[in-house]
């Protein structure tokens, strides 16, 4: 039994959760309003602040989309009450970040500035203090978004385990190696 799938959701004050015959959620809130197309089989059930999800047999795809879907509701709800943010760390010499609107100017050790262009749903901000790393931090109340721009910026500079250099999540502990020794 999946687990995950059978907690129940509780929504927040101010969050509308419908269903659309056509099977795809609707999540609205203060931070805004989400989408998700469901699976035909699965099942949600809205009582009153709480919400279900039902699958209809024990098969493994549908144990699978059960517990899926119910963190992807759970994440949209807590999306648009809260939201998400994910911070990059930019570790290099000479390596900044500057915002302006919805593009990010890279500097990261190559030739040219690489323009990276955001969606409209997330918002970035870039900081860089004196004696610190220069960071970038993305908002939006899409989690999978969040995480898919982080991951695309992170892609291009991967940080590399004998100095440590590139772009790395705030959170993330990178494995140094140590380098060839000394010859003769």
């Amino acid at each position: 039994m999946s687990r995950i799938g059978k907690k129940v959701i509780t929504l927040s004050k101010g969050v509308t959760l419908t269903v659309t015959p056509a099977n795809e959620v609707v999540v609205k809130g203060p931070k805004g309003e989400l989408r998700q197309n469901i699976d035909r089989d699965i099942k949600i059930r809205v009582e009153g602040d709480q919400v279900f999800v039902e699958r209809p047999t024990d098969q493994i795809r549908h144990r699978a989309l059960h517990g899926l879907y119910r963190s992807l509701i759970a994440n949209m709800i807590v999306g648009v009450t809260d939201g998400f943010k994910r911070t990059l760390e930019l570790v290099g010499v000479g390596y900044r970040a500057a915002v302006t609107g919805q593009q990010i100017d890279l500097a990261l050790g190559f030739s040219h500035n690489i323009i990276f262009e955001l969606p409209k749903e997330v918002t970035a901000s870039a900081t860089a203090e004196k004696g610190k790393n220069p960071t970038i931090t993305l908002e939006s109340n899409d989690k999978q978004l969040v995480g898919q721009i982080a991951s695309k910026l992170r892609s291009l500079r991967k940080p590399e385990p004998y100095k440590g250099k590139g772009v790395r999540y705030s959170d993330e502990i990178v494995r140094r190696k140590a380098g060839k020794s000394a010859g003769k």
